[in-house]
């Protein structure tokens, strides 16, 4: 099978291990992406650069290909508007319920098939469509003793250790609210607590902080199906979390983890998880988002929309 991708980077994480796994399945596959300069002064993009996509997708979509499937949302426009073939579009969470979700929904409906993160995004996106979540590398993530990852990370034996994977200045993901809930749980404990932000270090890392870390904060306001709670579980890692994306779901008998939008429960479940200093249960769970099974997923729709 041979499959047109388009997405907004190609320095994707998880885009990238989509195309490698799939390429393990016997899938040729050739990506259209934005260019990087077409990013505004203030970071985001304009309609006009996604537009950008069109000519470079027409001209493609003129080869020898069995389907295009378009990563984003936002590169809907240019998927169906090539009209020669069929299209799968995946939304990933902002594109849908962000600035452009208007845009967003009335060009996946002229696709042929879509699939969406979680099934808040199902229920929002409110027609037809495949939830298959982003899967994760069971061998990469495994549980590790905590003692050992956190020496490696030179991180203080006697601190208990918060992660907060994401940029502290991303506003959606809402690192003031973390910060204040890991503030007032520290006040509740007699051990020392820290804070870590871990972002733009290698991906092959992450195993280790997940592993070093005594619980994964996440107080995000929006999400798709984020990696890293799923990439937590696969460690143990107890997770405490709004309630955003597929978050809920995944976290339905895994234990420690608290899921609330209220703040005091948060930081009731910050401070019992780390006064308990019991790992969870998560990989007993996190088989259920393997990358192989994400796969088996997009194999299968690829295949309807070819064969329709």
């Amino acid at each position: 099978m041979r499959v047109l991708n388009l997405v907004t980077s190609d320095e994707a994480r998880f885009f990238n291990q989509q195309v490698e796994i799939l390429e393990g399945r016997g899938v040729e596959q050739t990506t259209i992406s934005l260019p990087t300069s077409s990013v505004e002064g203030n970071g985001r993009r304009s309609v006009v650069d996604y537009l950008r996509l069109l000519p470079p997708t027409i001209y493609r979509s003129m080869g020898e290909y069995d389907l295009l499937h378009a990563n984003s949302g936002l590169t809907a426009p240019a998927a169906v508007l090539q009209c020669r073939l069929p299209t799968v579009v995946s939304l990933w969470g902002t594109d849908l319920m962000g600035r452009y979700g208007p845009i967003t929904k009335q060009f996946t409906k002229r696709c042929d098939s879509v699939i969406v993160m979680s099934e808040e995004m199902e229920e929002q996106y409110g027609h037809d469509c495949h939830v298959i979540p982003h899967g994760i590398d069971l061998e990469r993530f495994t549980p590790q003793p905590r003692e050992e990852s956190a020496e490696r990370l030179e991180w203080d034996p006697d601190t208990k250790h918060v992660l907060f994977p994401y940029p502290r200045e991303r506003a959606v993901k809402d690192f003031p609210r973390a910060k204040r809930i890991v503030s007032e749980a520290s006040c509740r404990i007699d051990d020392d607590v820290e804070l870590h932000t871990v972002t733009g270090v290698p991906h092959e890392s992450m195993s280790l902080y997940m592993n070093a870390a005594d619980v994964l904060l996440l107080t995000s306001e929006r999400e798709g199906s984020p990696n890293s709670v799923k990439e937590a579980m696969a460690c143990n890692l107890p997770v405490v979390s709004t309630p955003v994306g597929d978050v809920p779901e995944r976290l339905v008998g895994v234990s420690p983890s608290v899921v609330s939008d209220d703040d005091a429960t948060l930081v009731s479940g910050v401070t019992d998880v780390l006064a308990s200093g019991r790992r969870s249960n998560g990989r007993e769970k996190a088989h259920e988002v393997s990358i192989t099974r994400m796969a088996d997923q997009l194999m299968d729709v690829y295949r309807d929309v070819a064969t329709s």
